[in-house]
């Protein structure tokens, strides 16, 4: 079942929630040894939270759009009691004291969280091998990877131990494992989604948003995590349209732009493939389908690996040893924040946060992230025009189908590029989505990418359900 086929079952009293949450740990117990989607499975909590749910229909309420629906969270957003650990050693044993805001919409619209999915630790990754917990396996081929850094939601979903998994996407760690692993993930407009308990990697790029198997249930989610919060500050601040409500108006007459910059050299010719046959499609249902050009986008991955390691170095800073988590003795506090920061980080952690911190240096600032910032404005302007002539541009989510495990840890040049399709769009602060849409010459899913202007997920949206019908 889909999960607006289980909320509505549960609304109307036709399914308890308790059977539906035991029957999906009861999958989590006997599938997850193999795959290792989850760091933390939070059984007793979820079967109380169905009891309570029960009983409110029972009583003749409703608990909400996603009433009974069993939901995974990447293990870097705040849930109050319940470990919280980014997938590093540096926060073993802490236990948030509060709930991010998407997890209290999701309690409110009757969800009930399974628990904590694995994750390249503290987001920074393109295949959950970075994690302090072990690696996350493809559930589509246990032997390649799942994508990351949300490796462990899209896998929870591709494996059937939930039907909705939220992740976060930096530059692209929604998108991109939804692509490898067969499902569908989307990366909201910066702001629409609030970040207020997200635990930090690069605050001007994170955002976080649904995995699902349907494109429908992707919208549902969206419509109940989205909106105004006061306690983020770039949080938009006004309520969106629903992005259920127009799900099946179709295309036509949609300008849809097949992006150039995206879709030449570095891609795999089955993945290509694929994303012409997606084009071919949408222009039968009746948009008007053209090449279309972002000359700057060529330069977002660069721009990228100076403005993320440069912001999660100044957000990393707070793991010290002093306030929270791991703390490591040494002989005065310098020595101790040395030894906690290095027992307490992995390797691509570590990289970053050095890559970042050189980068920001007195001396090498204007150098690098001052002109990353200015490559980023130029994508931005270079999209903005390209927004004058379509109103939504396709392309494949992922260079190639997935990668076998520890293919690319020796390489973090041939791991990066693994997001040279999705970073453009975190830089600019729009949003993108990544629909499943047939497999590539080894079997394995290939992920469209369907791009929109900011705040155009209403439109986006009903492209995917267009992919959805025609694959």
């Amino acid at each position: 079942m889909t999960a607006v086929e289980i909320a509505a079952a549960v609304r109307s009293g036709q399914q308890s929630a308790r059977t539906v949450v035991d029957e999906y740990l009861g999958a989590v117990a006997e599938g997850d040894a193999d795959i290792r989607a989850f760091n933390l499975v939070t059984e007793g909590q979820a079967r109380a939270r169905a009891d309570a749910i029960d009983s409110a229909v029972a009583a003749g309420r409703d608990p909400g759009p996603l009433a009974g629906v069993p939901v995974a969270l990447k293990d870097n957003m705040c849930t109050r009691g319940v470990p919280t650990t980014c997938s590093s050693r540096i926060l073993e044993g802490w236990a948030p004291p509060y709930d991010a805001t998407v997890v209290e919409r999701l309690h409110a619209a009757g969800a009930v969280i399974v628990g904590k999915t694995n994750m390249d630790e503290f987001a920074m990754g393109s295949s959950t091998e970075n994690s302090a917990f072990g690696p996350t396996r493809n559930p589509c081929d246990t032997s390649r990877v799942p994508g990351g850094s949300s490796g462990g939601s899209a896998a929870a979903v591709a494996a059937g131990f939930a039907p909705v998994a939220l992740g976060s996407d930096t530059g692209g760690s929604i998108r991109q494992p939804a692509a490898l692993c067969g499902v569908v993930g989307v990366k909201p407009t910066y702001g629409l989604v609030s970040r207020y308990g997200l635990v930090a990697f690069a605050s001007s790029l994170d955002q976080i948003g649904p995995f699902t198997t349907t494109v429908a249930d992707s919208a549902t989610v969206l419509d109940v995590i989205s909106g105004p919060d006061h306690r983020d500050s770039t949080s938009i601040g006004e309520s969106q349209p629903s992005v259920s409500a127009t799900l099946d108006n179709g295309v036509d007459g949609l300008r849809v732009g097949v992006l150039a910059e995206l879709s030449g050299d570095g891609i795999a010719p089955d993945v290509a493939a694929r994303v012409q046959a997606a084009a071919s499609a949408l222009e039968s249902a009746g948009a008007r389908v053209a090449k279309a050009s972002a000359p700057s986008a060529v330069y977002g991955l660069s721009a990228y690996y100076l403005i993320a390691p440069a912001e999660a170095s100044s957000n990393l800073a707070r793991y010290d040893g002093v306030r929270y988590g791991l703390r490591v003795d040494g002989d005065s506090t310098p020595d101790m924040n040395t030894a906690t920061r290095s027992a307490g980080f992995g390797d691509e952690v570590k990289r970053r946060i050095m890559i970042g911190t050189y980068a920001l240096s007195a001396g090498y600032y204007d150098a690098y992230y001052g002109k990353a910032q200015k490559v980023r404005t130029l994508i931005i302007n270079d999209f903005a025009s390209v927004w004058e002539e379509f109103d939504l541009l396709v392309s494949p989510t992922s260079p190639t189908t997935a990668f076998s495990l520890g293919e690319r840890t020796a390489d973090p040049m041939a791991m990066y590029m693994s997001d040279v399709c999705t970073v453009p769009v975190n830089l600019t602060g729009q949003a993108a989505m990544s629909v499943p849409f047939g497999v590539g010459d080894d079997g394995l899913p290939v992920g469209v990418q369907i791009l929109a202007p900011a705040l155009g997920e209403p439109v986006m949206f009903r492209a995917a359900a267009v992919l959805e019908a025609s694959r």
